[in-house]
């Protein structure tokens, strides 16, 4: 379980152009679900992620996953506990790297090691087992370098990569807004198969309203940094949710 304690977080403190995201913000995510974080820009959906995995740091409050306080820990620390995948799907991968040393590298995280030692024989079998668990073929382009393939198979190889060591929290940010309607369909429905597959809490940010029903089971809305939804998925329909997230927006600008 992660707990979000009276979490404030502020950009350009003390400036005419002072930013307060949240204020005192309580937050329970439950364990082994996923939780998909709406609303309109600028409401803290990524700026929570980003409290929560390390990036940016709280002007006050807590974050308790699983019962460590990982508040103060540095976000190659939080690292251990959570992975991540990210809208750009250059950024969970080395580009330069073959398929093969990306996936090492997300074998060894978390621990000592120098490249010349990276990949170690005993492991193939284990990585091309993995490989194959996400059908796209690349078990077979092992030595290609991760910048000739697909944004579909990086951002795969991405996703595979984050939940290959089991983290206890995975963190999806917009994952499949910068891939065509096709090659998002089939990377949610892979995200749906490694989570499930591996019971891994999970919370992702999403502006497809079906996609948040469909492959969640909680709903939390942000406006203005504050809670203005919170439902199981189950209970509302796209259209609902739609007109939902239309009247805050409107009232938001207004």
């Amino acid at each position: 379980m992660l707990k979000i304690v009276n979490l404030s977080k502020s950009f350009n403190t003390g400036t005419e152009n002072e930013i307060k995201v949240f204020d005192n913000l309580n937050l329970q995510i439950e364990a082994n679900k996923c939780t998909a974080i709406i609303g309109p820009n600028g409401c803290g959906k990524s700026t929570l992620l980003n409290l929560i995995g390390g990036s940016i740091s709280p002007d006050q409050g807590q974050i308790i996953l699983n019962g460590k306080d990982v508040t103060k820990l540095k976000e190659e620390e939080r690292a251990i506990y959570i992975g991540k995948v990210h809208q750009n799907p250059y950024m969970g991968v080395s580009p330069s790297l073959t398929i093969l040393e990306n996936i090492a590298l997300a074998d060894k995280k978390g621990e000592k090691f120098t490249l010349r030692r990276l990949i170690k024989r005993k492991n193939m079998d284990r990585y091309i087992e993995l490989l194959e668990s996400i059908d796209l073929g690349l078990e077979n382009k092992l030595n290609t370098k991760v910048k000739f393939l697909s944004g579909g198979q990086r951002q795969s190889l991405a996703l595979l990569m984050a939940a290959m060591k089991h983290p206890d929290l995975m963190l999806l940010d917009e994952h499949t807004a910068a891939l065509d309607p096709r090659t998002s369909r089939i990377i949610m429905k892979k995200t749906k198969e490694l989570i499930e597959k591996y019971s891994i809490t999970t919370i992702m940010i999403s502006h497809n309203m079906r996609d948040a029903i469909e492959y969640s089971d909680r709903i939390i809305m942000l406006d203005k940094g504050k809670v203005v939804l919170d439902k199981p998925s189950k209970s509302l329909t796209e259209d609902q949710l739609l007109d939902i997230y239309r009247r805050r927006f409107e009232e938001s600008i207004a």
